[in-house]
Protein backbone atom coordinates (compact mmCIF):
# COMPACT_ATOMS: atom_id res chain seq x y z
CA UNK A 1 0.00 0.00 0.00
CA UNK A 2 1.09 3.49 -0.79
CA UNK A 3 0.61 6.09 1.36
CA UNK A 4 0.83 9.90 0.12
CA UNK A 5 1.27 12.31 3.70
CA UNK A 6 0.20 15.89 1.78
CA UNK A 7 -0.11 19.43 3.91
CA UNK A 8 -2.75 21.02 3.96
CA UNK A 9 -2.18 24.66 1.89
CA UNK A 10 -1.19 28.64 3.16
CA UNK A 11 -3.92 29.35 6.08
CA UNK A 12 -4.63 32.13 7.47
CA UNK A 13 -2.96 32.74 11.06
CA UNK A 14 -4.39 31.82 13.97
CA UNK A 15 -5.95 35.03 15.87
CA UNK A 16 -8.01 35.18 18.81
CA UNK A 17 -11.36 35.83 16.74
CA UNK A 18 -10.53 32.83 15.13
CA UNK A 19 -10.70 29.01 16.31
CA UNK A 20 -8.04 27.08 14.88
CA UNK A 21 -10.00 24.15 13.82
CA UNK A 22 -11.91 26.97 11.59
CA UNK A 23 -8.87 28.89 9.90
CA UNK A 24 -9.40 28.47 6.00
CA UNK A 25 -7.01 28.81 3.08
CA UNK A 26 -5.90 31.96 2.01
CA UNK A 27 -5.72 32.93 -1.69
CA UNK A 28 -2.70 32.53 -2.56
CA UNK A 29 -2.79 28.60 -0.12
CA UNK A 30 -5.68 27.92 -2.50
CA UNK A 31 -4.12 29.14 -6.13
CA UNK A 32 -0.95 27.21 -4.81
CA UNK A 33 -2.71 24.10 -3.89
CA UNK A 34 -4.16 24.27 -6.92
CA UNK A 35 -1.10 24.02 -9.44
CA UNK A 36 0.01 21.09 -7.12
CA UNK A 37 -2.78 19.35 -7.65
CA UNK A 38 -3.39 20.20 -11.45
CA UNK A 39 0.66 19.03 -11.50
CA UNK A 40 0.19 15.87 -9.62
CA UNK A 41 -2.80 14.96 -11.83
CA UNK A 42 -0.71 15.11 -15.06
CA UNK A 43 2.03 12.82 -13.28
CA UNK A 44 -0.75 10.46 -13.48
CA UNK A 45 -1.44 10.31 -9.95
CA UNK A 46 -4.73 8.66 -8.79
CA UNK A 47 -5.67 8.21 -5.13
CA UNK A 48 -8.19 5.08 -4.29
CA UNK A 49 -9.22 7.28 -1.96
CA UNK A 50 -8.27 11.11 0.05
CA UNK A 51 -8.91 10.90 4.17
CA UNK A 52 -8.43 14.57 5.57
CA UNK A 53 -8.52 16.02 8.93
CA UNK A 54 -11.99 17.47 9.62
CA UNK A 55 -9.94 21.02 10.29
CA UNK A 56 -11.12 23.35 7.58
CA UNK A 57 -7.66 23.81 5.50
CA UNK A 58 -7.28 20.52 5.75
CA UNK A 59 -10.89 19.58 4.61
CA UNK A 60 -10.62 22.76 1.88
CA UNK A 61 -7.13 21.15 0.75
CA UNK A 62 -8.51 17.99 0.20
CA UNK A 63 -11.41 19.45 -2.03
CA UNK A 64 -8.99 20.72 -4.55
CA UNK A 65 -7.25 17.69 -4.65
CA UNK A 66 -10.86 15.95 -5.66
CA UNK A 67 -11.36 18.47 -8.01
CA UNK A 68 -8.43 18.13 -10.20
CA UNK A 69 -9.34 14.82 -10.68
CA UNK A 70 -6.48 12.81 -8.52
CA UNK A 71 -9.85 11.33 -6.30
CA UNK A 72 -13.66 10.39 -6.37
CA UNK A 73 -13.37 9.46 -2.75
CA UNK A 74 -13.26 11.42 0.58
CA UNK A 75 -13.27 10.34 4.25
CA UNK A 76 -13.14 12.83 6.98
CA UNK A 77 -10.99 11.16 10.23
CA UNK A 78 -9.69 12.45 13.36
CA UNK A 79 -6.88 10.63 13.46
CA UNK A 80 -5.63 12.83 11.23
CA UNK A 81 -6.41 16.72 13.50
CA UNK A 82 -2.79 17.95 14.70
CA UNK A 83 -2.64 15.63 17.77
CA UNK A 84 -3.35 12.82 16.22
CA UNK A 85 -2.02 9.36 17.20
CA UNK A 86 -0.76 6.72 14.39
CA UNK A 87 -0.91 3.96 16.04
CA UNK A 88 -5.06 4.64 16.91
CA UNK A 89 -4.91 5.51 13.38
CA UNK A 90 -3.35 1.62 12.37
CA UNK A 91 -5.35 -0.34 14.46
CA UNK A 92 -8.84 1.57 14.89
CA UNK A 93 -8.86 2.78 11.35
CA UNK A 94 -6.68 1.35 8.52
CA UNK A 95 -6.33 -2.25 9.91
CA UNK A 96 -9.95 -2.82 9.96
CA UNK A 97 -10.60 -2.08 6.09
CA UNK A 98 -7.84 -4.42 5.18
CA UNK A 99 -7.20 -2.38 1.99
CA UNK A 100 -5.59 -4.60 -1.39
CA UNK A 101 -1.36 -4.24 -1.32
CA UNK A 102 -1.77 -1.94 -4.58
CA UNK A 103 -4.01 0.51 -2.83
CA UNK A 104 -3.14 4.55 -2.72
CA UNK A 105 -4.35 6.52 -0.13
CA UNK A 106 -3.68 10.04 0.26
CA UNK A 107 -3.77 11.46 4.14
CA UNK A 108 -4.51 15.31 4.45
CA UNK A 109 -3.28 16.66 7.62
CA UNK A 110 -1.04 18.64 10.11
CA UNK A 111 2.33 18.94 11.07
CA UNK A 112 4.40 18.11 12.68
CA UNK A 113 1.86 15.10 12.82
CA UNK A 114 2.62 14.35 9.45
CA UNK A 115 6.33 14.08 9.44
CA UNK A 116 6.00 12.65 12.61
CA UNK A 117 3.87 9.33 10.96
CA UNK A 118 6.18 9.22 8.53
CA UNK A 119 9.39 9.01 10.32
CA UNK A 120 7.49 6.08 12.50
CA UNK A 121 6.80 4.00 9.82
CA UNK A 122 10.37 4.29 8.47
CA UNK A 123 12.51 4.38 11.55
CA UNK A 124 9.91 3.38 14.49
CA UNK A 125 10.30 6.71 15.92
CA UNK A 126 10.02 10.37 15.01
CA UNK A 127 13.35 11.76 14.84
CA UNK A 128 12.45 15.37 14.00
CA UNK A 129 14.26 14.86 10.78
CA UNK A 130 11.46 15.94 8.69
CA UNK A 131 9.41 19.29 7.27
CA UNK A 132 6.67 18.56 5.25
CA UNK A 133 6.08 21.81 3.69
CA UNK A 134 2.71 23.52 3.03
CA UNK A 135 1.09 21.69 -0.06
CA UNK A 136 4.04 19.51 0.08
CA UNK A 137 3.92 15.75 0.20
CA UNK A 138 5.60 12.41 1.67
CA UNK A 139 4.76 9.10 -0.02
CA UNK A 140 5.84 5.85 1.89
CA UNK A 141 5.31 2.39 0.82
CA UNK A 142 3.88 -0.54 3.72
CA UNK A 143 5.12 -3.62 3.71
CA UNK A 144 2.22 -5.87 2.62
CA UNK A 145 2.72 -7.65 5.81
CA UNK A 146 3.51 -7.68 8.61
CA UNK A 147 3.87 -3.73 11.18
CA UNK A 148 4.45 -1.45 9.16
CA UNK A 149 6.09 0.65 11.74
CA UNK A 150 9.72 0.78 11.41
CA UNK A 151 9.41 -1.05 8.02
CA UNK A 152 8.23 1.33 5.35
CA UNK A 153 9.95 3.04 2.76
CA UNK A 154 9.87 6.38 1.91
CA UNK A 155 9.42 6.54 -2.08
CA UNK A 156 8.47 10.53 -2.47
CA UNK A 157 9.75 14.12 -0.25
CA UNK A 158 8.67 16.92 -2.51
CA UNK A 159 8.26 20.39 -1.06
CA UNK A 160 5.74 21.98 -3.25
CA UNK A 161 7.68 24.89 -5.06
CA UNK A 162 8.87 21.41 -7.41
CA UNK A 163 5.61 21.23 -8.24
CA UNK A 164 4.53 24.88 -9.69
Amino acid sequence: MELYLIRHGIAEEQTSSIKDEERSLTKEGRQKTEKVAQRLQKLGLQFDLIVTSPLVRARQTAEILIAAGLSSQLEESAHLTPDGDISSWLIDWLKPKNYSPNTQLALVGHEPCLSNWAEILLWGEAKGSFVLKKAGMIGVKLPETGSPVGHSQMFWLTPPKYLL
